[in-house]
């Protein structure tokens, strides 16, 4: 941002001292003004675009996975690369379905999905601001990916009253989660090339023609 400053000149009605003071007063204000360019200013919270498509990259429990990814509002789909093993075989594609509270494995080589109950292990943050959070310091500029980013240290209270630290990096133009890591665990999610657009419905839906499996427990992901 870059600013003009106009100063004013008092005429040869105004006495000496009132001028002077006048002029001290406009070269402070410019020089404040110039020394905040270029300084870290945080961005205006609020939630993320409710559709986009992105890369994640993805590591929890010592793994780490790369996938496309989908988001529709309270809907996501992930392609996997390399797939996810299930006790009937690999997936392709997850479907989360946070409005049924379902994820659905869709294996193709066997035309089913398998349809698990939604747990915590599923969950990706999509929102710059975290669930349970309590505070946030902005640490200042960064990049991601020679993305231009803001940096900040994030802290969120669960529901039992555990606390965890991340460091978030934040889109500053588009107000969009760009990485989140945290600093408690070996845990970290991060969203590449992100274009916000709308998504087909039925990218969330079980494809047609394929049997549903419902199970009874959740399955833990693995790959």
């Amino acid at each position: 941002m870059r600013w003009l400053v106009v100063f004013f000149i008092p005429t040869c009605n105004a006495t000496n001292v009132v001028g002077r003071l006048l002029i001290a007063a406009l070269v402070f204000v410019a020089c404040f003004i110039l020394s905040t360019e270029g300084v870290a200013q945080p961005v205006e919270l609020g939630t993320s675009p409710p559709e986009f498509s992105a890369r994640l990259i993805w590591k929890h429990d010592g793994r780490k996975a790369k996938a496309q990814l989908f988001v529709k509002r309270d809907r996501y789909r992930i392609e996997h690369m390399g797939g996810v093993k299930t006790e009937l075989g690999y997936a392709s594609v997850t479907i989360v379905r946070l409005d049924e509270q379902k994820v659905w494995y869709v294996l193709s080589q066997r035309r089913i999905v398998v349809s698990v109950p939604l747990t915590s292990e599923y969950l990706l943050p999509f929102t710059v601001t975290l669930e349970g959070e309590t505070s946030r310091t902005l640490i200042g500029d960064s990049r991601v990916n020679n993305h231009q980013a803001l940096l900040y240290d994030v802290e969120v209270r669960d529901r039992v009253g555990k606390t965890e630290r991340f460091f978030e990096w934040v889109d500053p133009d588009r107000n969009v989660l760009l990485k989140l890591v945290s600093q408690n665990r070996d845990w970290y999610v991060e969203y590449e090339h992100v274009v916000v657009s709308i998504q087909p419905e039925y990218y969330f839906e079980a494809p047609l023609g394929y049997r549903i499996i419902e199970a009874q427990e959740a399955q833990t992901p693995k790959g």
